[in-house]
């Protein structure tokens, strides 16, 4: 009897270590499975070819790790829907890392489709301080800023300075100097990106922020436009077609459409992103070396320009999380940071680079874009963004043809959002 009983504690003793051991093992293969491995990378099409070589860099110090780079579509809308698809798909899907829009950032995670975050793995604190707003929702951090970017005015620098006035600080100078300059040099005005698309969601938020105002509050659950200050805003866009600074031609300008027209020596000055400087700034254009580029005006000094760029946001169903927030932190760290400038031309979002007199030297609308983007504001929040873009897209292209005055554009804009938002 008293064998029977040491012999079964004995079993009993065995069958605890041999279930932890199974478990154990279960454990180590669930880790590693779900914690570190190889990964997929979503973007859109890398057209300056710099990721690639980043992510090299990666996958050579994490051979077990390794990242493959899968290109979608140039067209931001394209490429979003590539990526609705596989995220909203029933199985696993491909992609476990997402570049993405910045605008999705809400859009992605109110649907369930991106995993929130720990702060403490990244170094938001050396991020210009606007750009992480954008990768939050609800008051969680569902994405890591990658790329910033922020709306410049270019200038044409000659011209202005033969005419001895400074660049345009409110609106009044901006209206003052393309009604009146800008016609004794053969040339058309303002323009930004004035064709009913994302663009012009931008050009008009950019617009209703200066004046004061905001389109939607609270994450998208409160429409807030309807306001003096959209008015004035919307307002400005409208005088300018109808009273001739902005021409009738930039209605249907996108953002090549408008480089292109101040890069062939059309325009005065442009509402642009950085990139635009850049291309102007090269051999072969034919305003090379006489460019400026100071912050947009706004009504009484510098203007509040929407926050561009795009954020890096890591799949709900994505193979390996742990590894996937390690190579978030990466792209993101100092050195990768100043490849993505020196590489892919794109603004960083670590805040030193911009005060680095090399990259000054090298990328002197630098400082300009800092100030710009610490100005900044995101677009709408809103998890149905891409049918509140729409909206507004429709509604202000309505109100700069001359469809619709300004003060009726704002009420049709706050009516259809609030059947939008419900």
């Amino acid at each position: 009897m008293r064998w029977t009983h040491a012999a079964g504690r004995g079993l009993l003793v065995l069958l605890i270590v041999l279930t932890g051991y199974v478990t154990s093992g279960v454990q180590a293969r669930e880790a590693g499975a779900g914690g570190r491995g190889p990964l997929t990378l979503a973007t859109a099409g890398d057209l300056t070819g710099y990721l690639g070589p980043l992510l090299e860099g990666w996958n050579r110090a994490h051979p077990r790790e390794r990242v493959t780079l899968v290109e979608l579509p140039d067209s931001t809308d394209e490429s979003r829907a590539q990526m609705i698809t596989d995220l909203s798909g029933s199985g696993r899907g491909r992609f476990d890392v997402l570049n993405i829009d910045v605008n999705w950032t809400s859009e992605f995670a109110a649907a369930g489709w991106i995993r929130p975050l720990e702060r403490s793995r990244f170094p938001l604190g050396t991020f210009l301080p606007p750009v992480v707003d954008t990768a939050t929702y609800d008051g969680r951090l569902y994405a890591v800023p990658y790329v910033t970017n922020a709306g410049l005015l270019l200038y044409r620098k000659d011209i202005l300075d033969k005419e001895g006035v400074a660049p345009p600080r409110t609106w009044a100078e901006l209206e003052k100097y393309a009604e009146t300059i800008a016609p004794e040099y053969g040339l058309d005005g303002y323009a930004g990106q004035f064709l009913p698309y994302e663009g012009l969601t931008v050009n008009a938020a950019e617009a209703v922020y200066s004046a004061g105002g905001t389109i939607l509050g609270d994450e998208g659950a409160r429409v807030t436009v309807d306001s003096a200050a959209a008015r004035e805003g919307i307002g400005f866009l409208v005088r300018g077609v109808r009273e001739g600074w902005i021409p009738r031609e930039a209605l249907t300008y996108k953002e090549e459409e408008s480089k292109q027209a101040f890069q062939d020596g059309r325009l005065l000055f442009l509402r642009n992103w950085p990139y635009a400087y850049v291309a102007a700034s090269q051999p072969g254009s034919r305003v090379a070396g006489r460019v400026g580029a100071v912050p947009l005006p706004g009504p009484d000094g510098p203007a509040t320009s929407v926050l561009g760029g795009s954020n890096l946001a890591v799949s709900t169903h994505a193979r390996h999380p742990d590894t996937a927030a390690r190579l978030l932190a990466y792209l993101t760290g100092e050195r990768v940071q100043r490849q993505v400038l020196t590489r892919g031309a794109l603004p960083p979002v670590r805040a030193d680079l911009y005060r680095d007199p090399g990259l000054i030297r090298r990328f002197p609308y630098l400082p300009t874009l800092r100030e710009s983007v610490l100005a900044a504001a995101p677009r709408p929040k809103s998890a149905r963004y891409d049918q509140v873009s729409l909206v507004v897209q429709a509604v202000v292209h309505d109100a700069m043809t001359g469809r619709q005055t300004p003060e009726a554009a704002v009420r049709r804009l706050a009516r259809e959002l609030d059947a939008l938002t419900g």
